[in-house]
C-alpha cells in the first residue's frame, strides 16, 4: 500500500483528496434533496428512510397555486428570452461589427444591473414602474426579468459575432450575396452556439428570477422562486425538497445542453472589452 501510494505521488493525492470534497460540497445537497422527494418517513438518526413513496410529489402537483405557478414561471421565461433575442441580437451585432462614440461604454453599461444591489436597483424600477400602472401586469414582470438578462444576451453574442471573421463575410459579398443573404447564411449560423448559450442562460435567469417578480408582479404573478418561499416555511420538508428539483431540474438539463454547444474558451471571450 505505502509503495502504491508513493508511486502516485503526494500532488496527485491532494488532487483527488479536493475533487472528492467538491464532489460531496456539490452533490451532496442534491443528493439530500432526492432522497427528501422520495421519502415516506425518515426520523433521526436513521442514514436511509424507513420508507420510499411519491405521496410528496402527488401533493405537490396537486396544490393549485403551485401548478399554476409553474406554467407562469415557463412561460414568463419563455416571453423574455424571445423579446431578449429580437432586442439584443441586433444590438450585439451592432457591437460587434459598427464602430461608434462610446460603444465600449454602452458595452459596458449592461454590467450595471449586476453591479449594485438588485433589491435597491428593482424598488426604484417598481417606484417608476408605479407612476406608469405596470405594478402587478404581465408586461411589468417582464420587463423587471429582461433588465435582469440583458448583459447575457448583449455582451456573449457580441463575443460571438467578433469570433466570425469579416473575410468569410467579405467572401461572400464577391460572389454576389446581399448583406442579409451573408448575415443569414455564413454569420448567424456560424454564432449560433454561443446566441443558443446566451438564451439558456437568459432563460433559466429569468426563471429563477424573485426579488423583481415580488416586488413587480404580486399578489397576481406568483412565480416558482416566489412559492418556494411560503413552502419552506407553511409545508413540510419533504414537500420543499420536491419543489427544489422540479426548480432545479431544468437548470442542470440546460447547463448540460449549453456544455455542448460552446467551450470554455468562447464564453469567457463573451465578457471582455475590446
Amino acid at each position: 500500500m505505502r509503495w502504491y501510494l508513493k508511486a502516485i505521488g503526494p500532488r496527485k493525492i491532494v488532487e483527488f483528496i479536493i475533487l472528492v470534497v467538491f464532489v460531496i460540497f456539490f452533490l451532496g445537497p442534491l443528493l439530500n434533496l432526492a432522497i427528501l422527494a422520495f421519502t415516506g418517513k425518515w426520523t433521526y438518526p436513521d442514514i436511509l428512510p424507513h420508507e420510499w413513496s411519491l405521496k410528496w410529489w402527488t401533493f405537490v402537483l396537486k396544490q393549485e397555486d403551485i401548478a399554476k405557478s409553474i406554467g407562469l414561471s415557463f412561460m414568463i421565461a419563455s416571453i423574455v428570452t424571445a423579446l431578449s433575442i429580437v432586442l439584443c441580437i441586433p444590438a450585439a451585432y451592432a457591437f460587434a461589427r459598427i464602430r461608434f462614440p462610446l460603444s465600449r461604454f454602452f458595452l459596458f453599461s449592461f454590467l450595471l444591473t449586476h453591479a449594485f444591489p438588485k433589491m435597491g436597483l428593482y424598488v426604484s424600477i417598481a417606484v417608476l414602474f408605479y407612476k406608469l400602472g405596470l405594478m402587478n401586469t404581465l408586461i411589468g414582470v417582464v420587463l423587471i426579468h429582461m433588465i435582469n438578462v440583458l448583459m447575457f444576451m448583449t455582451w456573449i453574442p457580441t463575443a460571438a459575432f467578433r469570433n466570425v471573421h469579416t473575410a468569410q463575410e467579405e467572401s461572400a459579398r464577391d460572389v454576389g450575396a446581399t448583406p442579409f443573404r451573408v448575415f443569414r447564411s455564413i454569420t448567424l449560423p456560424m454564432a449560433m452556439p454561443g446566441i443558443i448559450v446566451a438564451s439558456i442562460f437568459t432563460f433559466l435567469n429569468s426563471l429563477d428570477e424573485a426579488q423583481g417578480t415580488f416586488l413587480v408582479g404580486i399578489p397576481n404573478y406568483k412565480t416558482m422562486p416566489i412559492v418556494m418561499y411560503s413552502i419552506i416555511s407553511d409545508y413540510p420538508a419533504y414537500a420543499g425538497a420536491v419543489f427544489s428539483i422540479i426548480l432545479t431540474a431544468p437548470t442542470i438539463i440546460l447547463l448540460l445542453a449549453a456544455q455542448r454547444f460552446v467551450s470554455a474558451d468562447i464564453m469567457s471571450s463573451g465578457f471582455q472589452l475590446k
